[in-house]
C-alpha cells in the first residue's frame, strides 16, 4: 500500500521530503480566490504568481496541477490561517482539509505555514511600491502567497 504524501507544519520534516530541492508553489487560500507564488529551485526568493478564481475543488486541482507542471514544482506551501493566539479556528481547519485533498490529488508533500500578518505585510509592500488601491486588490492574494513562501523558504534554508 502506497503511503500518503507528507503534510506537515514542520519545515525540517518538509525539507526531508524534498531531498533534491526544486521549486515550490505557495497558496494563499481565500474564499473567492487563490493567490499563488513560486520560488526558485535554490529556495532563495519567492515571487508572486497568478491569482486564481476559486471554484469547485476539481477545477482548482486542474489549475494548480498545470501551474506545478509549468514550474516543475516539487512541493506546496499552504498558508495556515491561525488565530492571533496561535490556536486553530474554522479557516485553519478548512486549509488543512484543502491540503489533504490536494496532497491526495497531486501526490506532493505539503507544508502548512503560519500566515498571520502575511496579507498586512503584502499590502504594506504594495503600498510602498506606490500601487493604486484598485491594482492592489488584484495582486494582494498572490503577494500574500509570496510573503508566506518567503518565510517558509527562510526557515527551510536557515535564513541564508
Amino acid at each position: 500500500m502506497a503511503s500518503q504524501p507528507l503534510i506537515t507544519t514542520m519545515a525540517a520534516e518538509f525539507r526531508g521530503a524534498l531531498p533534491m530541492g526544486g521549486t515550490l508553489l505557495a497558496l494563499d487560500l481565500g474564499t473567492q480566490t487563490i493567490g499563488t507564488a513560486f520560488c526558485d529551485a535554490g529556495w532563495r526568493f519567492a515571487s508572486p504568481g497568478k491569482t486564481l478564481k476559486r471554484g469547485k475543488f476539481g477545477a482548482d486541482r486542474l489549475a494548480l496541477a498545470n501551474l506545478m507542471r509549468e514550474r516543475s514544482a516539487a512541493g506546496v506551501v499552504i498558508g495556515l490561517p491561525l488565530n492571533m493566539d496561535g490556536s486553530e479556528g474554522p479557516r485553519a481547519q478548512s486549509s488543512r482539509a484543502y491540503a489533504r485533498n490536494l496532497s491526495a490529488a497531486l501526490g506532493m508533500p505539503i507544508l502548512l505555514w503560519d500566515e498571520r500578518w502575511s496579507t498586512a505585510s503584502a499590502e504594506s509592500a504594495l503600498i510602498a511600491q506606490d500601487m493604486s488601491r484598485a491594482r492592489r486588490v488584484t495582486r494582494i492574494d498572490s503577494a500574500a502567497a509570496a510573503v508566506i513562501l518567503q518565510a517558509a523558504i527562510d526557515a527551510l534554508t536557515g535564513g541564508v
